[in-house]
């Protein structure tokens, strides 16, 4: 999921003019943070995602990832989730939405889409994709097998100042064969510091 803020991050502002390189200085070194402002019922990702068997190593700018997910969200395995991400900027103190942000009322049909951002930053790392597909995230104790991969943690070829605090906030919701709202949704948020790289002398 980190990966989203980066992709994000460099489509808003990237550009080949007047480029500047940027690096991610995480504010919480368990990188996921409960959302602020989160919708009601919602929950933080340790409570839909049993993440005991996975292993985040920061170095330097790289975050290396690797281990086994299981799913442990209470819903239906017929439940529709909706899912969105959006990018925010702070300004003064406040929070403040960028241009980017994306949602689908179906996630488990773009989860995985080679072409959709939930694939290219996280569940194309995911090996057993072809056993667990059908069940999405809505079968409780389904396990996600992941391959180890890094996150970069820099951004090039930005053009203008993207400096400061910047955050993503990732939220997935459940509706039941009736379209009603289940009581528990997925809310949290990445936040870091983007400061401009210092060039290598």
């Amino acid at each position: 999921m980190l990966k989203i803020l980066w992709f994000t991050l460099l489509s808003y502002q990237l550009t080949i003019v007047l480029a500047t390189d940027y690096e991610l200085l995480l504010e919480d070194p368990d990188i996921f943070s409960p959302c602020t402002e989160g919708v009601p019922g919602s929950v933080g990702i340790g409570e839909i995602f049993d993440l005991s068997q996975i292993e985040y190593n920061q170095d330097s700018d790289v975050i290396h990832v690797s281990g086994n997910a299981t799913t442990t969200w209470d819903i239906q395995p017929t439940d529709r989730i909706a899912g969105s991400f959006a990018i925010f900027h702070n300004e003064r103190g406040n929070w403040e939405p960028t241009v980017f942000s994306m949602s689908t009322q179906d996630f488990c049909s773009s989860m995985y889409n080679a072409d959709s951002y939930w694939y290219k930053s996280w569940t194309k790392h995911i090996l057993n994709k072809n056993d667990v597909q059908s069940k999405c995230l809505n079968t409780p104790g389904t396990l996600l097998v992941h391959e180890p991969f890094d996150v970069q943690l820099i951004i090039y070829n930005v053009r203008g100042s993207a400096q400061g605090r910047y955050k993503v906030v990732v939220t997935l919701e459940a509706f039941d064969e009736k379209n009603m709202r289940r009581e528990t949704s997925l809310c949290f948020e990445i936040r870091g510091e983007v400061e401009k790289l210092k060039k290598k002398k």
